[in-house]
């Protein structure tokens, strides 16, 4: 099996470059062999790469910037995953995608099944739904994968970012009011994985019978502030030094941003267990497993420079 991965400088892609092999040839392209600012270019791309299997979790994901940026946001979200879908459709070739709980308007308390009612809030989260219809009315044979919180032990995220506050502030001032399940990328790959692995020789009559959108997250919830506290503990039970003393929760209007996010993200896992048989882990099991990759990377790059 041909695997086109995209995005494998991505937390998501990177993820899944290691783990897809067992499945088949990945192809990662560079950007500029496939570009997704440039969607009438990827017909033409996917015709010389020949893949058995698209997975797609490149995306524009600067949802502050998005709003300023909205064209180039729902160029590389929405009209490409739209000409990958409809290239998909014709060839029967499966196409997996990445989505995100950016798509909802967060309110209530409940978590967000896969039929619930979009409504996003920003220019991001809109262009990422109008990938995912874009991708259902092409008619081929799909699976998106609606997530959350992502973040691992290397790239930009939140837990690198708060390795590096609580290294240099004694206090942190963090968002208590927004909930949801951080969501390793490991995680995300582990459970892709799972379910193309046993099924090359069938994703498509699998995609047909349980495609669509699935909600594919850790398990649990938390808040910004709770996910914080729990990898400034995590960090000190490792032996990590750090400056933080006290992390204080504050509400999101005290912490303004360009782009409205929503302040319930939590995600229904049922279908994924009924369709597929899978349940990730805990978002804190999880966290302990990168929070062990983090520091083992730490000491490695401190004998490096003892060595330069």
């Amino acid at each position: 099996m041909r695997i086109l991965l995209t995005g494998t400088g991505g937390q998501v892609g990177g993820a899944l470059r290691l783990l897809l092999g067992k499945s088949g040839t990945v192809i990662a392209p560079s950007r500029s062999a496939f570009d997704l600012s440039n969607p009438d270019t990827l017909a033409g791309a996917l015709d010389a790469f020949r893949p058995d299997l698209i997975v797609n979790p490149a995306a524009y994901t600067a949802v502050d910037r998005a709003e300023d940026e909205r064209d180039l946001a729902f160029l590389v979200n929405a009209k490409a995953p739209a000409a990958i879908a409809e290239w998909s459709a014709r060839h029967r070739v499966p196409l997996i995608h990445f989505s995100t709980d950016y798509v909802f308007d967060g309110s209530g308390d409940k978590p967000w099944r896969e039929d619930s009612p979009t409504g996003p809030l920003s220019a991001y989260g809109a262009s990422k739904l109008a990938g995912d219809l874009a991708i259902h009315a092409a008619g081929g044979p799909h699976l998106i994968a609606r997530t959350s919180w992502v973040y691992a032990a290397t790239g930009a995220n939140f837990l690198r970012t708060i390795v590096r506050l609580a290294g240099e502030r004694e206090e942190l001032r963090i968002v208590a009011d927004q909930i949801g399940a951080p969501t390793t990328a490991n995680a995300i790959a582990n459970a892709v994985t799972r379910i193309v692995y046993p099924n090359t020789s069938n994703l498509s009559a699998l995609f047909a019978r349980h495609g669509g959108v699935i909600n594919l997250a850790c398990v649990g919830e938390t808040s910004w502030h709770g996910f914080a506290s729990a990898i400034v503990t995590g960090l000190k039970s490792r032996g990590m030094k750090l400056s933080v003393k006290t992390i204080i929760p504050i509400a999101t209007t005290d912490f303004p941003t360009r782009a409205r996010r929503p302040g319930n993200s939590r995600l229904d896992l049922s279908q994924l267990q009924d369709r597929f048989g899978l349940m990730p882990p805990t978002w804190q099991e999880a966290l302990s497993r990168e929070l062990d990759s983090l520091v083992a990377g730490q000491g490695e790059q401190a004998v490096l420079a003892m060595r330069a």
